[in-house]
């Protein structure tokens, strides 16, 4: 969506049909009055939202064209009405009736399960080993025994030892090799030709965007709490999350460990040679 003045003098807006008449002020009109009630000054709610002044603005006066899309100025409200005690869904729910309604979520692009990636490790089969081996004992006591007692000839067999008639002895377990921990078995199981970004909703839900280094939208959603998202691409990932305290990020199979707040929205970016923050 362009900036500025039709060549004719209108906005380009001029030409999209008028948003339902609701009852009440508009959508900036609230904010702004709930960030006056609140004491706060565009700065301030500007600082504690990552929400750049100009965009604040903006908002407060009904133009979202500054935004960058629908799914940027629906985290902008949300992130908005946070700021200044106003309830989010309310506020969301109007934007989208307002604005033809919220886009159906785009599945996920080219994703992979962690648990694929780590190789099972067979436990060994005692049972068979020592059923082997006891049938391999007995085969040769019976044979010794058959050997000599045969016709009543002298059998003529190798000298050496005579085979003791003890009970057979059970092969000694071998001890497993020691499994190298979780975490080191992702982070070497994890291409190292491409970036992956692993997405889990830890606390509570959050909305995310997910972006390819072409542009392509692999995900624009809810996760769930408890709900996990993987993404890969062969150069970089561009994320948005809108709740990135609920959110636990694992950047090319290493834990990012940056503290982020609760209802704060982050837009980050990750290539092959991260872990680090966007």
């Amino acid at each position: 969506m362009s900036i500025g003045n039709a060549p004719d003098g209108n906005s380009p807006e001029d030409d999209r049909p008028s948003p339902p008449a609701s009852d009440g002020p508009s959508i900036g009109r609230t904010l702004h009055q709930a960030r006056v009630d609140a004491g706060l000054t565009v700065e301030e709610v500007s600082n504690s939202t990552r929400v750049r002044v100009p965009i604040v603005h903006a908002i407060e006066e009904d133009d979202f064209s500054r935004c960058g899309g629908d799914v940027y100025a629906r985290g902008h409200v949300r992130t908005l009405a946070r700021a200044v005690g106003l309830d989010p869904s309310a506020l969301v729910a109007r934007y989208d009736a307002e604005n033809g309604g919220r886009p159906a979520p785009t599945p996920a692009g080219p994703m992979f399960e962690a648990e694929r990636i780590r190789p099972e490790r067979r436990r060994p089969n005692w049972t068979a080993a020592m059923v082997a081996a006891i049938v391999a004992v007995v085969g040769f006591v019976g044979f010794t025994l058959f050997g000599r007692g045969d016709g009543g000839g002298t059998q003529h067999v190798a000298e050496g030892p005579a085979p003791s008639r003890s009970a057979p002895q059970a092969p000694k377990p071998v001890k497993p090799k020691p499994t190298p921990a979780a975490s080191d078995s992702a982070i070497a199981a994890v291409p190292r030709d491409k970036v992956t970004v692993k997405l889990t909703a830890v606390d509570d839900k959050s909305w995310i965007s997910a972006k390819a280094r072409d542009g392509k939208l692999l995900f624009d959603g809810l996760l769930l709490k408890g709900d996990t998202k993987t993404f890969q691409d062969d150069e970089r990932l561009d994320l948005i999350l809108g709740n990135a305290g609920a959110i636990e990020l694992f950047v090319n199979g290493k834990k990012v460990e940056d503290e982020f707040a609760t209802g704060q929205v982050e837009r980050l970016s990750y290539t092959k040679g991260d872990p680090q923050v966007g």
